[in-house]
């Protein structure tokens, strides 16, 4: 298992802003990550005292940073920052997630990638009830791109 501090060397999103925990396995093609904040009063994304499962679309874009960053390391690669450019077919079963107890996990699976970016299919979950479901996109500036 991959702790947070660990993660937090895989992406660029740092100290709280740093949605993921642990990393429970992965391999080339998928991940399965699990985190525990979403109950913290100090959570980055609360609003008026609430973590709305809106919030989810930035969980399953984290996962895909941290599949990124796992496969990047493990081809001698650094890590290539990215942006998200699309959330699609997001389907949200809740309307928050901050009074739930226990783990959020995610599994996402890459559906395409290469060097301009890449495209994945997440699924949240808490205690086996789907929380959220979508695709995410994410474009990676090229070397030579302006910066």
């Amino acid at each position: 298992m991959i702790g947070r501090d660990e993660i937090l060397t895989l992406v660029p999103h740092g100290g709280a802003m740093c949605l993921w925990d642990e990393v429970v396995e992965f391999d080339a093609q998928s991940i399965h990550l699990r985190a525990f904040n979403h109950r913290d009063a100090a959570h980055p994304l609360r609003h008026r005292d609430r973590l709305h499962a809106v919030h989810l679309g930035e969980y399953g874009a984290q996962a895909m940073a941290v599949h990124g960053g796992l496969l990047a390391r493990a081809a001698g690669e650094g890590v290539r920052p990215g942006m998200l450019v699309a959330l699609r077919d997001v389907t949200l079963n809740v309307a928050r997630i901050d009074d739930l107890p226990g783990a959020l996990d995610v599994h996402a699976q890459c559906l395409m990638a290469d060097a301009s970016g890449s495209q994945y299919r997440f699924v949240i979950t808490h205690d086996g009830a789907t929380l959220a479901s979508g695709r995410a996109a994410v474009l990676h500036s090229l070397p030579g791109d302006a910066a």
